[in-house]
């Protein structure tokens, strides 16, 4: 009898697949100290506020795009700034997610890099607020910017004095940006269809509407991106072969394949 291969195995990232219910209180336990340990670095309003001042004199300095032309955009069209303020609101935390679920069905090994790659960022980014808390953009009157969530809704804030769930004074680094980023990054190392690099699209859009609705400034998303890649070169994504990457399938080493019937 001729040698023959036997049917490929399934991937070593699928046996590899951490167990669910761990893995959803790790990611809710992400989730819960990025919330709690902004929460834990308020009360530095004045302090945040003088940040905010020095900040905005360094973007000037440093001859940045005043955030003050995205705004203009935006407020040309009542719709384009509700749209942008939606997007603020409801997309950070779900896009993630559901790039986390995928991963973990569909490529368990990337998933595993990309959870520690967030985790890490989001470790990091809970230092700032403590050494250097800073107001948005949107609370500096030297911006001249308008709180487009206030005036135009949706909004996920409510004053600052009375906003439990969240500190805005916490703007630097941008997580909203720097998840975007890592969402379009992750996408595009565990795929290979031509068109994946449109996965960028979502960090490029999240930019604009950060700094559009006034939430960051340009600073706060180049620190989020210093970070995410401090992160991914301590963290290393999964390597494909030869065989996965020329299906379209990335994934991890796999074994050799067993060869039957060659001694018969």
């Amino acid at each position: 009898m001729n040698a023959r291969t036997e049917p490929e195995e399934p991937e070593r990232g699928a046996r590899a697949r951490p167990p669910l219910v761990r893995e959803l209180l790790l990611v809710a336990g992400l989730f819960l100290v990025y919330k709690l340990g902004r929460q834990l670095a308020t009360g530095h309003t004045g302090e945040a506020l003088h940040n905010a001042g020095r900040l905005w004199d360094l973007e000037r300095t440093l001859h940045l795009p005043g955030e003050g032309w995205v705004q203009s955009v935006l407020l040309h069209n009542d719709t384009l700034v509700r749209v942008a303020n939606t997007y603020y609101a409801t997309v950070h935390f779900p896009a993630t997610l559901a790039f986390l679920a995928w991963l973990y069905l569909r490529r368990p090994a990337h998933y595993v890099w990309a959870r520690r790659v967030l985790a890490a960022v989001t470790a990091a980014a809970l230092v700032l607020p403590f050494t250097f808390p800073l107001a948005p953009p949107r609370m500096l009157a030297a911006t001249g910017l308008v709180d487009t969530a206030r005036v135009y809704g949706p909004s996920v804030y409510g004053p600052p004095r009375t906003d439990h769930l969240s500190n805005q004074y916490a703007a630097m680094p941008s997580l909203h940006f720097g998840w975007a980023l890592m969402v379009a990054i992750g996408l595009v190392v565990a795929t290979r269809s031509r068109l994946r690099w449109l996965w960028l699209l979502h960090p490029a859009v999240t930019l604009l509407v950060i700094v559009g609705t006034a939430n960051h400034y340009w600073l706060d998303a180049i620190a989020a991106t210093a970070m995410l890649g401090l992160a991914l070169a301590l963290i290393q994504p999964p390597h494909r072969t030869a065989t996965t990457a020329g299906r379209g399938t990335p994934g991890l080493v796999p074994e050799e394949p067993v060869l039957v019937g060659a001694a018969r």
